[in-house]
C-alpha cells in the first residue's frame, strides 16, 4: 500500500495507472499534474486524481511513489524538475516506450538519487489518447518490462515488480539496450510501416476511392497509424538507430519478394510467403514464438 501517488501526466497511460491502483486498493491518495491545466481539472472531475497540482514538483511533494506518464523526450526535464524531492524512500517510475535514452536522462537528472528510479514499459495502450479514455483495466494481463541498472535499489525493484503484478501484469526485466533493440523490431518499425502505408494511400489522387474499398485486412494493418503523432515522433527519434537497422532488414525481405515478382517466378514467391505464413500461424503473443500447441 502506498500513501500518495504523484502522477505527472494525467492522460491515458497515467490516468489508467491511477485508476488501477485505486481499484486494487494500493494507494490512498493521488495528486496529479499535467502540462495542460484543463487536463488536470478533467482528471479530478473524472475521479482519476484526488488533488490537482500546479506543477510537477508539487505533484511529487509528499508522495512515496511517483509515476511519469510523459513523452519520452520530456522525461529528463521532468525528473530535473522534481529531483530535489526524490529520496531513497521514494519509488519513481516511467511508462515510456524507449528505455536507453530514458535511463541516460534519468542518470543525469537524478544523480545521487538515480537508484530510486525503476524504468518501466507497460506493453499496452490504445490508438486514442486523453484522460477521458483512462481505464482501470488497461494494464490487466499486460506485459511490463522493467529495465533496472546496476544502481537501481533492490528494494525499489522489488516494490515495482510487486506493484505491477498486483495490477494484473506479467513482469520481466532486461537491459535497456536489449529492450530497445527488441521493440524496434516488434513495435517501433510496425508503427513506422503503418504510418508509411497510410501516407502512401493518402497521397494518391484517388485516395478516397481506395479507402472506400478497404476491408478488414487494411483496417488491421493500419490500426496503429492512428496513434498519437507527438508520442511516436519522440519514440522514433529516441530509438532511431535500432529502428533504422530493422528498417534495412525489412527492405531486404521486401526486395526478395519484389525480385520474385519481377522474375515472374511463382515457386520462390510462394516459398517466401509460406515461410512468413507459417511463422505467423505458429506465433502466439507472449509465447516467445511458440504456438499454444507447442506449450
Amino acid at each position: 500500500m502506498f500513501e500518495q501517488l504523484g502522477l505527472i501526466g494525467c492522460g491515458l497511460m497515467g490516468g489508467s495507472f491511477a485508476l488501477a491502483m485505486k481499484r486494487a486498493g494500493l494507494v490512498q491518495r493521488v495528486v496529479g499534474y499535467s502540462k495542460s491545466p484543463s487536463t488536470t481539472d478533467r482528471a479530478r472531475q473524472l475521479g482519476v486524481i484526488d488533488v490537482e497540482a500546479p506543477s510537477a514538483l508539487l505533484a511529487a511533494a509528499g508522495a512515496d511513489i511517483v509515476l511519469l506518464a510523459v513523452p519520452v523526450a520530456a522525461t529528463e526535464a521532468t525528473l530535473k524538475a522534481i529531483k530535489h524531492l526524490v529520496t531513497p524512500k521514494m519509488l519513481v517510475m516511467d511508462v515510456g516506450s524507449t528505455k536507453a535514452d530514458v535511463v541516460h536522462g534519468a542518470r543525469r537528472a537524478l544523480r545521487d538519487q538515480f537508484g530510486s528510479f525503476v524504468p518501466a514499459h507497460p506493453i499496452t495502450g490504445r490508438e486514442v489518447s486523453g484522460v477521458e479514455h483512462a481505464d482501470a483495466q488497461l494494464y490487466q494481463g499486460a506485459k511490463v518490462i522493467l529495465t533496472p541498472t546496476e544502481r537501481t535499489l533492490t528494494v525499489h525493484l522489488r516494490r515495482a515488480e510487486a506493484l505491477w503484478s498486483a495490477l494484473g501484469c506479467h513482469v520481466r526485466s532486461m537491459a535497456p539496450e536489449t529492450h530497445d533493440a527488441a521493440f524496434a523490431a516488434v513495435s517501433h518499425l510496425p508503427h513506422l510501416l503503418a504510418f508509411a502505408m497510410m501516407g502512401s494511400i493518402n497521397g494518391q489522387p484517388q485516395a478516397d476511392v481506395l479507402l472506400d474499398m478497404a476491408g478488414p485486412g487494411f483496417r488491421d494493418f493500419t490500426r496503429i497509424a492512428a496513434s498519437d503523432p507527438q508520442l511516436w515522433r519522440d519514440v522514433l527519434r529516441a530509438n532511431r538507430a535500432e529502428v533504422l537497422a530493422q528498417s534495412q532488414l525489412f527492405k531486404q525481405a521486401l526486395q526478395a519478394l519484389e525480385a520474385a515478382m519481377q522474375a515472374d517466378d511463382g515457386e520462390p514467391l510462394e516459398d517466401l510467403i509460406t515461410l512468413a505464413s507459417s511463422a505467423r500461424a505458429h506465433w502466439r503473443m507472449g509465447s516467445g514464438g511458440r504456438s499454444s500447441r507447442e506449450g
